[in-house]
């Protein structure tokens, strides 16, 4: 169990530390009055700091280690 969160979150540290960003699409209102509805959509953009990247894959990859270790000695 521990090993495979481990690699879990290591996948998921490198593809941060490889793609650095994303970005979705999202529908805003701007005006809701009545039978009257306008919306946008908007682009939003979200970064993903390279530290914070980097500690989830290196915290993957220490329980990957560890999950390891624990299963070929018990």
């Amino acid at each position: 169990m521990l090993r495979r969160v481990g690699i879990v979150l290591l996948v998921v540290g490198l593809i941060g530390l490889a793609f650095g960003t994303f970005q979705y699409t999202r529908q805003k209102k701007v005006l809701d009055a009545g039978p009257i509805h306008i919306e946008r959509t908007a682009t939003e953009t979200v970064t993903i700091p390279p530290l914070a990247a980097g500690g989830v894959a290196a915290l993957g990859l220490v329980l990957t280690v560890v999950g390891s270790r624990k299963k070929a000695g018990g």
